[in-house]
């Protein structure tokens, strides 16, 4: 086994390890997906979920990246690839399964993404969208050889054309769209951070049931904000009534109205 090999298989067995991952699909796709591939060629910006600031790998060997570690795609703007072992866990709460149909927004540079793909095969089919125009043309051309996936550049509240199991934000909004609930089939899964200006917040997750949704927080996260998300006091306050209501007991509703649960 080349060093590269073994350190895949570490970094795959440290995040199962680390998050109790449920899902054999999500596994065989993090030890099948090279995340040198989705990155430009290093020497790379990393740092650990515990450091404060970057720092540069010691060359440009792809072994540096088998680590749960975040890569930064903007240093200056704090934008990076998103932690390995919380995006795994998310993923696996969704619980992807074999020819669903996945919106993903906020694709980035489209490793989680190709993932994804994976875990749905060839019989099902990822949406990604990226608000950063640059970002979602340099992830369409990382995401060529996944037949089973389709990129677009915008926001994310206009670019869902089709119903859709899953519905996955990789960025932080102020209460979730009433385009993403209105898009899911039945049984279908939302996953949405909540935050406010600080960029904190909880992941909500968002289950269509019947004729209505049942929300319940997941865990705390700190994230990169939505293009478009709210940015005054109110919203803030939205975000946070979500974050309390939902971390209490499931949350019933029927639509959302002015950012909030309407018709419980």
């Amino acid at each position: 086994m080349s060093d590269l090999a073994a350190a895949r298989a570490r970094y795959v067995a440290l995040i199962a390890r680390r998050e109790g991952i449920a899902s054999p699909r999500l596994l065989e796709a993090l030890a099948a997906v090279p995340r040198e591939d989705f990155l430009p060629r290093g020497r790379w910006r990393i740092k650990s979920e515990t450091d404060r600031g970057y720092r540069l790998t010691p060359d440009a060997d792809p072994v540096h990246l088998y680590d749960n570690v975040l890569v930064a795609i903007d240093a200056r703007r704090k934008l990076d690839t998103g932690l390995p072992s919380l995006w795994a866990h998310l993923i696996d709460v969704l619980d992807v399964k074999e020819k669903d149909r996945v919106v993903q927004i906020g694709c980035g540079l489209g490793y989680f993404t190709a993932i994804l793909a994976k875990m749905v095969g060839p019989k099902g089919r990822v949406m990604a969208v990226d608000c950063d125009e640059r970002l979602a043309f340099r992830a369409a051309g990382y995401l060529r050889p996944y037949r089973n996936v389709v990129v677009f550049h915008g926001d994310g509240c206009e670019e869902i054309r089709e119903p859709a199991d899953v519905i996955i934000i990789h960025a932080g909004f102020s209460y979730p769209h009433p385009l993403w609930l209105e898009a899911l089939r039945p049984r279908g899964r939302l996953l949405v951070p909540l935050t406010q200006r600080d960029r904190e917040g909880a992941v909500i997750k968002i289950t269509r049931k019947g004729k209505g949704f049942e929300a319940e927080a997941v865990q705390q996260i700190r994230i990169y904000p939505g293009q478009g998300r709210g940015i005054t006091a109110l919203d803030d306050r939205v975000a946070d009534w979500w974050q309390r209501a939902s971390a209490l007991e499931p949350l019933r509703f029927r639509g959302i109205a002015q950012g909030l649960p309407s018709d419980p």
